[in-house]
């Protein structure tokens, strides 16, 4: 059994408990994060700081159906609070009605991630990425190019005015305003108050099963090697915080597909072969990001594309080393995928052992975070 030490180091924040958090920049040093005492507090661009202002104008953009072209969509609708800020449906569908080639990653301590979407690692902020659902055109989300003028008016009331003068002072109406008040919300999600948080952090040792304490064990151990794309604090290796020095942006070809094996080393569905499409080297083609494990077990379905229901169907994709397709348009072998991750290996485990594994990712679920008036309209 893992000491609670040696746990704590594991995930990377044995740093944070021993050092003082003095180190925060002072621009957000009025903004009240909700974590852990001694965590590490997200790092904030230096031209957006939080305050509790521009999280309350960012909650109510966040909900509103005006920031679509159409008034057919807001931010939640593919973002619901319930689904860890994720939905519940194989890939997304935009407020137009096309359908998107991913699924809708969750929200959650996303004001952690190092990098934001499935995979492009030059997309390193909560400012640049929300750019892409506003005003992407192929496929179109929120649908505001071609309409910035009508969208932007709609925001112009007393009572969007009176929240705008609260959150940035004078400063005219505008879409970096809109986007600045956004990011602020959704950096805001932060759920540190898990039953594994309890038993980690705050010396609760009952507040996990002993299931749940040997599917961790699992979890940790070099046989399984879950930790190695899934850890830290946040339970991905795509980290970062005031007191993390290592840019880390780390992708992973997990042997999901091997389509057209014949035809080159790929093996994933041309219309998204990940990381390769936006660095054009060989090697990245089948790498995505790792998500947080935090909330993941509301969080399905699961991969990058949705293709994946559950959580048992995942443990024996990796228990196999990778996915084996045998009919279909995507018909390969994953197992075989040249470019897998030398951390798919396959392992074997019993049946009691997986539900261990299950009970221990259970724990990860923070009720709180997924029921809370903080993050929900006092309208709705």
């Amino acid at each position: 059994m893992l000491n609670k030490l040696v746990l704590i180091a594991i995930l990377g924040v044995l740093g944070a408990l021993l050092l003082s958090c003095d180190t925060a920049n002072n621009s957000q040093t009025s903004y009240q994060w909700p974590i852990i005492e001694g965590f590490p507090k997200p790092q904030v661009p230096k031209d957006n700081p939080m305050s509790d202002a521009k999280v309350l104008l960012g909650k109510k953009l966040f909900f509103d159906k005006n920031l679509s072209a159409n008034q057919q969509q807001s931010c939640e609708s593919c973002h619901f609070q319930a689904f860890a800020f994720a939905e519940n449906r194989t890939v997304s569908q935009g407020s137009t009605g096309e359908a998107h080639r991913r699924n809708a990653p969750a929200l959650v301590n996303i004001a952690y991630n190092k990098t934001l979407t499935w995979a492009h690692d030059g997309i390193t902020t909560l400012e640049r990425q929300i750019l892409i659902p506003m005003f992407s055109e192929s496929p179109i989300e929120l649908g505001i190019t071609g309409h910035e003028a009508k969208v932007l008016a709609r925001f112009d009331t007393e009572a969007y005015q009176a929240l705008f003068t609260q959150a940035f002072g004078d400063e005219p109406l505008s879409f970096e305003l809109i986007v600045k008040a956004l990011a602020s919300y959704v950096r805001s999600l932060i759920s540190l108050n898990s039953p594994f948080d309890r038993y980690a952090y705050l010396g609760d040792d009952d507040a996990i099963s002993a299931s749940a304490i040997r599917g961790m064990d699992l979890f940790f151990s070099e046989r399984l090697e879950c930790h190695h794309c899934h850890g830290g604090f946040n339970f991905t290796q795509s980290t970062g915080h005031e007191q993390q020095l290592l840019d880390r942006r780390p992708f992973h070809n997990t042997g999901l597909y091997n389509v057209g094996q014949t035809r080159g080393a790929s093996g994933y569905p041309a219309d998204d072969i990940g990381l390769g499409e936006i660095s054009t080297l060989a090697k990245d083609n089948g790498r995505f990001r790792a998500p947080t494990l935090r909330n993941i077990n509301q969080s399905a379905p699961y991969m990058h594309d949705g293709s994946v229901a559950t959580l048992s169907d995942v443990i024996d994709i990796y228990a196999a080393g990778g996915r084996n397709i045998i009919d279909g348009k995507y018909q390969g072998d994953g197992r075989a995928n040249q470019l897998k991750s030398p951390f798919i290996k396959g392992f074997e485990l019993s049946v009691e052992e997986k539900q261990d594994l299950l009970a221990f990712l259970d724990t990860l679920t923070d009720q709180a975070f997924l029921t809370s008036s903080e993050h929900q309209l006092a309208e709705k």
